[in-house]
């Protein structure tokens, strides 16, 4: 997927603030950020939506969700946080790389 942003982030190609990463996942800090605290959460393997994620995918989906709250903690999201995932145009997804939005640490902007 050479033409996918976030694909080409995992691998390097363009510049992140990357602030976690394992096996399964990366975790950097959105570009445009609608929170004090906003970072993306993204599989390392190239899934556009949860419209393609198939039963395969159990282990890494639930791989990922355990990985998020101990990222909020090391940014600092003691107290909570929200987590946004987009899916297709109706749900208003612009990079097609399946990604969780992360967000806290005060007043939102442009999520309702």
């Amino acid at each position: 997927m050479t033409d996918c942003l976030f694909c080409r982030i995992r691998d390097g190609e363009v510049p992140a603030e990357i602030i976690y990463k394992d096996d399964d996942c990366i975790a950097f800090k959105d570009i445009h950020p609608k929170a004090p605290v906003h970072f993306l959460v993204i599989p390392r393997r190239h899934i556009e939506n949860l419209f393609d994620v198939a039963e395969s995918d159990v282990e890494l989906l639930g791989r990922i969700q355990l990985a998020i709250p101990q990222i909020a903690k090391s940014q600092g999201l003691d107290s909570g946080f929200r987590t946004v995932l987009n899916t297709g145009p109706g749900g208003y997804q612009e990079v097609y790389h399946m990604h969780y939005h992360v967000l806290g640490g005060g007043q939102f902007t442009g999520f309702n």
